[in-house]
């Protein structure tokens, strides 16, 4: 497989609900963002959980992908795009998440010493307001990318109007010592709905990502994604692009 062609999609599902032993999943799991965590020798799985209270961030270990370790809800509804970085900043494993209020939905960070219990709640970067294309709601996209500069955060917008809502992709750069701290963040969106695949479908105009492959040479970005929620898309790019981009348009 070269992450590109000649895909085979199993029979069965690799992870799925299972709603009796955890009622949270009632509706559903979605949006897993995949993080390999040297320190555990495991890949930690953060995905959204439905039920009736509403969308939930849910956290499973694993090695191979054939058995897991369910962890359950770690992050109470309404809470979702969500991702585990690496490794631990100062002792504590810190997390990726979006809550939502009643009018806003920004991107936070909390941390925890044990994965269950999560605390040190922290806002790092709000949604803007007006007429931006990332007004009022924002989310992350695929896991943060570890750069020498930083950790690289590919990120959602959803612009409301008239015509509905559009899901579009900027970047943003947090210290990775200080996750808590936005180096710089795009004015423009760098990704949006452009393609009939990707304006027309079960949700028009979407673009979603939540994961990518980097390529040996670390730098050749490949991201997979959603489009308008009907398939699943790849478009490619260069961290050191993103970065350059980043420094000329923050």
């Amino acid at each position: 497989m070269n992450g590109i062609d000649n895909w085979q999609i199993d029979s069965t599902p690799t992870f799925m609900a299972d709603p009796e032993l955890y009622p949270d999943e009632l509706w559903g799991i979605e949006d897993p963002r995949i993080t390999y965590v040297p320190e555990l020798a495991q890949y930690a799985i953060v995905y959204t959980a439905y039920a009736s209270g509403g969308p939930g961030v849910a956290l499973a270990l694993t090695k191979d992908f054939r058995s897991f370790e369910r962890y359950g809800v770690i992050m109470q509804p309404e809470d979702k795009d969500a991702a585990l970085l690496p490794h631990r900043i100062d002792g504590r494993w810190a997390l990726i998440h979006r809550p939502v209020t009643a009018s806003n939905a920004h991107i936070w960070i909390s941390y925890s010493s044990d994965l269950r219990n999560w605390g040190g709640h922290i806002k790092i970067m709000e949604a803007r307001l007006g007429g931006w294309w990332d007004a009022n709601k924002i989310g992350l996209s695929p896991p943060p990318i570890h750069t020498p500069e930083g950790w690289l955060m590919i990120y959602h917008g959803v612009k409301q109007n008239g015509s509905g809502v559009i899901y579009r992709l900027g970047l943003a750069l947090f210290d990775l010592n200080n996750p808590e701290d936005c180096l710089k963040r795009g004015d423009e969106w760098v990704f949006a709905p452009e393609e009939p695949y990707e304006r027309f479908g079960d949700v028009d105009k979407v673009v979603f990502p939540c994961g990518y492959t980097l390529a040996p040479d670390g730098d050749t970005l490949r991201m997979y994604y959603g489009a308008a929620d009907t398939s699943i898309a790849m478009a490619t790019s260069s961290v050191r692009m993103l970065l350059e981009w980043l420094n000329e348009h923050s």
